[in-house]
């Protein structure tokens, strides 16, 4: 299977990034992002593949109940100490495991659906949201951090990716 080092690859340009960036500028708002700032979209990423792993020992996701770490979002030493441990889990993790995924859509109510899933498929959720996540970081470096070096596939969906070179191949 080759999610996993699909994602390492993914998260380990995250991981370059956040080296080059200042931590004053980690947890700064950007105008560009809603006030939002870096450290709050590293955090929201993490915590999802955090609800991944805590999933793996009980045989239930559910992303609504990650810790909100405001701590996290604001220490980029912390920050890229968790993102180190969660390359490591996704290396380590090779077994395609049944999994529920438990989430909830009503606003007053904490009253939770339940649908059938397994370790790849919340893997590969877990990509495509950290790719989005990374694409408004993105646009935080480029307000807050324009000195950090971004890959140009940085925050791209690989189908993007594709589509661009095919365009630059038939001109």
């Amino acid at each position: 299977m080759e999610l996993p080092k699909v994602c390492s690859r993914i998260l380990s340009q995250l991981a370059d990034v956040m080296r080059q960036l200042e931590p004053s500028d980690f947890a700064r708002p950007s105008a560009a992002l809603s006030r939002a700032t870096i450290g709050q979209h590293v955090r929201h990423t993490l915590e999802f593949f955090i609800c991944l792993e805590n999933g793996i020992a009980t045989g239930v996701v559910n992303y609504d109940n990650r810790e909100h770490n405001e701590y996290m979002e604001s220490n980029k030493e912390l920050a890229q100490t968790t993102l180190e441990r969660v390359i490591r889990f996704v290396a380590d993790q090779k077994t395609n495991l049944p999994l529920t995924l438990e989430m909830g859509y009503e606003r007053n109510s904490d009253a939770a659906e339940q649908v059938e899933s397994n370790y790849w498929r919340e893997l590969a959720y877990n990509i495509e949201h950290a790719v989005h996540h990374m694409a408004m970081i993105k646009v935080g470096l480029w307000d807050l951090a324009p000195y950090v070096k971004v890959p140009s596939d940085f925050g791209v969906a690989a189908s993007t990716v594709r589509h661009q070179k095919m365009l630059l191949a038939d001109r």
